[in-house]
């Protein structure tokens, strides 16, 4: 007895395969959703505990870190970053008892090369060790200090700027004029940023650049390009390391050509403690890889806040200083 075997047809194994591509066209991108909501939730986290770190300290110390120690008047090294004097309270006390803040970081092989999870935003692309060469191994960090708007530090007069973790001060409460609540301390960068350094001095003690992106270029031409090397060193203070400024909204793109490429850069117009006189200015911009261009920022009374990369510059701006008197806006 002969028995009838039912079998798929070539048009109905088409539409099954047709379905299934469907359904997993729908369900990639759900999935990446996902995965960016996960990942910007524990980059939230991470500025969290920054931030818990930061009160912490300061419940010991009476008073709030600097954003790294420099002599005045005088050409120095380059010293730890506040991320490396947060590390006690981020429970990193076995690294931090390794440190010694008057040596160059760099003297510190053990310290230096050492990657500090809670610095690490989830989405970060290159999360991964700089090898410098002559055994100076580095890692980086995406989570960077507020130095100030424009203005950083003048080493012959030593003036800092007016951001809440400034060069060379150690602010109390009282010194913020503008309000816990309303003064970003730390923001989102991306590491492996490209940079310029030791440019022309700028003739304004005021921010010139935000609107003009081709004097933004002429300054840079002036300076000494570095390449992809920026924010690649937690542990150490210059600014292009582990500082940003409010020169320019969240993930704007700064477009610098050199050697026939074009660059998104930040600008440092002197790398602090590189000259006894002359004083630095930062073009350092918060950037992160979360959709919509959105970075999250924590700021100085311990709340974590996603700002949008079309807010304001005069609502950015007071967000960036610590007595500027400004009100503050939606954002």
């Amino acid at each position: 007895m002969q028995t009838n075997r039912r079998a798929f047809t070539l048009l109905e194994l088409l539409v099954v395969i047709a379905i299934i591509a469907i359904l997993i066209g729908l369900l990639v991108p759900a999935v990446q959703k996902v995965r960016e909501g996960a990942a910007r939730l524990q980059c939230q986290n991470n500025l969290k505990q920054i931030g818990l770190a930061l009160h912490n300290y300061e419940s010991v110390a009476r008073r709030y870190p600097p954003a790294g120690e420099y002599p005045v008047g005088v050409k120095s090294s380059d010293h730890y970053s506040v991320q490396a004097r947060l590390l006690p309270f981020l429970e990193q006390g076995n690294l931090y008892a390794l440190i010694d803040l008057n040596a160059v970081p760099a003297t510190q092989l053990n310290v230096i090369g050492q990657r500090i999870g809670v610095y690490i935003c989830p989405s970060e692309i290159n999360d991964k060790a700089r090898d410098q060469g002559g055994g100076k191994i580095t890692y980086p960090l995406n989570y960077a200090a507020n130095v100030g708007t424009w203005f950083i530090w003048a080493p012959a007069t030593d003036q800092s700027g007016d951001g809440a973790i400034p060069v060379n001060r150690y602010l109390r409460h009282a010194e913020f004029i503008d309000g816990l609540s309303n003064t970003i301390a730390f923001s989102e960068v991306k590491a492996y940023q490209a940079y310029v350094r030791n440019t022309a001095t700028p003739l304004a003690a005021g921010d010139p650049y935000s609107a003009d992106q081709a004097a933004v270029a002429a300054l840079a031409a002036t300076g000494s390009f570095r390449g992809l090397v920026g924010h690649t060193e937690w542990t150490d203070s210059p600014s292009h390391q582990s500082g940003f400024t409010f020169v320019f909204t969240p993930n704007a793109q700064v477009p610098f050509t050199t050697g026939g490429v074009e660059y998104d850069i930040d600008v440092l117009t002197q790398v602090e403690g590189s000259d006894p006189n002359k004083p630095t200015y930062g073009i350092i911009t918060s950037r992160s890889y979360h959709a919509g261009g959105i970075v999250n920022a924590v700021f100085m009374d311990g709340s974590v806040h996603s700002i949008a990369p079309n807010i304001s510059i005069n609502t950015w701006r007071a967000l960036g200083t610590r007595a500027g008197g400004e009100v503050v806006g939606e954002f």
